[in-house]
């Protein structure tokens, strides 16, 4: 199994210096993916969850790629009717190409309706518009004397089943977005029924999930997958592995944005994992 991590490019204790340090700190301990999430505008909306100061994905991977040369670089999510389907096209390929060959490309639909609105983008059109533009980018890819060779992998984001349909729809793997486990153990045969009601093969599962290090163990029914002792954590991991996710992203991030001031908790509890995830001279 490959382990990214959502890195957070946003709050109050976020600048250049703390990217670049988590950057290193990820690449450094083995993950094998650095992942950032998305938004243009820091509405009300968005700020109570992701408060300014928000750096912009493609912008910030492009200036990581040259700090970290080895882990692989995506999003989770790019809201994908922000932009115009050609430049994230653009963008994209060229961010592929000047990394060589290293990005991940998750997308979802939103759901900041007033970022919608100041963006002027119809929020009742979102999933329309993603199928759209996800379309859009392949078409645009497949002229690799332009846009370079190779194809960039492409995430589905969204739990609902209006996201696993349009995974199995675009056959790009399934993204969804903390959890429980109960959860996820649940939806991954309704992806594969949701792939036999189209006919079509099931896309996979590569979830985010939480990333958050307690002495001792969370129970009840609502513990996020990833949430509890390391033991509970790695239990979270081998079960994903079994229900077939060859991908997980761990996201230390758990709702506080003075959190950001103080990421060492965060990567204590990532170099936790990392001590005791199976290692592998094959896993990138």
């Amino acid at each position: 199994m490959l382990l990214g991590v959502n890195v957070p490019n946003f709050g109050p204790g976020t600048d250049p210096a703390v990217l670049r340090r988590w950057a290193q700190n990820v690449e450094g301990l083995g993950y094998d993916l650095l992942l950032l999430s998305d938004h243009l505008v820091v509405t009300p909306d968005v700020a109570e969850q992701y408060p300014k100061p928000f750096y912009e994905p493609f912008t910030t991977l492009s200036w990581l790629a040259g700090a970290v040369t080895e882990i692989r670089l995506g999003t989770t999510v790019l809201i994908m009717p922000y932009r115009h389907p050609l430049l994230v096209a653009r963008m994209a390929a060229n961010l592929n190409q000047l990394s060589g060959g290293r990005l991940v490309l998750g997308v979802g639909i939103g759901w900041a309706r007033q970022e919608f609105e100041a963006l002027g983008v119809d929020f009742h059109r979102r999933g329309a518009l993603t199928d759209e533009y996800v379309r859009t980018l392949r078409t645009a890819w497949a002229d690799e004397e332009d846009y370079g060779p190779g194809r960039i992998p492409i995430w589905i984001g969204g739990n609902s089943d209006h996201g696993m349909r349009r995974a199995v729809r675009l056959g790009e793997p399934w993204h969804p977005l903390r959890n429980t486990l109960g959860w996820l153990r649940d939806a991954a045969p309704r992806l594969q029924d949701l792939a036999d009601e189209q006919g079509r093969p099931s896309p996979g599962m590569v979830p985010r999930i939480a990333l958050r290090l307690t002495e001792k163990p969370v129970t009840g029914a609502g513990r996020l997958a990833g949430e509890g002792t390391i033991d509970q954590i790695l239990g979270d991991l081998d079960e994903l592995s079994r229900l077939g996710a060859d991908t997980v992203v761990l996201d230390p991030f758990n709702g506080d944005p003075r959190e950001t001031c103080h990421p060492e908790t965060a990567w204590q509890a990532l170099a936790a994992v990392a001590a005791h995830r199976p290692r592998s001279t094959e896993q990138r």
